[in-house]
């Protein structure tokens, strides 16, 4: 049962992220999202460790101390600001996040989006990602670069205040259009 439980469950958020994406135009991400959890190295860790309610990768790592299967997952992933963790070329810095792409951002707002949706099922109200967000947020420090943050911020705040298909046609007239992130920008949008 837990094979079967857990190929639901990652075929129903990749099927969710997939339509979400194709919605503002990103197809190629659409439809490659995830495909990494079909491998071995994660799909068995997630069987194992398989619940239903929340991330497998969770589980295995409060029983091994480490997520095996979330190490190679994160390293394959571009949606996933850990990804995106490099050394600062200012050697003070240390370990810092790099600047994502928009298309990734949106992309990580997507998977946000549909593992809320997978996890909460009847439950889900388009306040939980952000809800979700704000709760681990703030121990994120350096790790997601500034930029990075604000756009999904700001995202996760319209979808909780505006939902989601105004929020949505916003990401594909609006954020996908522009060329770089702006924080200063998403700060204003957050205001508004």
């Amino acid at each position: 049962m837990k094979i079967l439980g857990h190929l639901h469950t990652i075929n129903h958020h990749k099927l969710l992220v997939m339509k979400h994406c194709f919605q503002v135009g990103l197809y190629r991400q659409g439809l490659l999202h995830d495909l990494s959890k079909y491998s071995p190295t994660e799909f068995f860790v997630g069987c194992k460790y398989y619940q239903g309610t929340r991330s497998p990768n969770n589980a295995e790592r409060e029983a091994t101390g480490y997520s095996k299967a979330w190490l190679h997952h994160k390293g394959r992933n571009k949606h996933h600001y850990e990804y995106w963790i490099d050394y600062s070329v200012n050697k003070e810095e240390g370990i810092i996040g790099q600047k994502m792409p928009v298309r990734y951002v949106v992309e990580m707002f997507m998977d946000r989006v549909a593992a809320s949706k997978t996890y909460q099922g009847a439950n889900y109200t388009d306040a939980h990602p952000l809800e979700y967000y704000e709760n681990g947020a703030g121990k994120l420090g350096k790790m997601i670069h500034p930029d990075t943050a604000a756009l999904l911020h700001v995202l996760l705040k319209m979808l909780a205040r505006d939902g989601e298909e105004k929020t949505f046609r916003y990401i594909k007239e609006h954020v996908l259009k522009e060329k770089k992130m702006d924080r200063k920008r998403y700060k204003a949008c957050r205001k508004k």
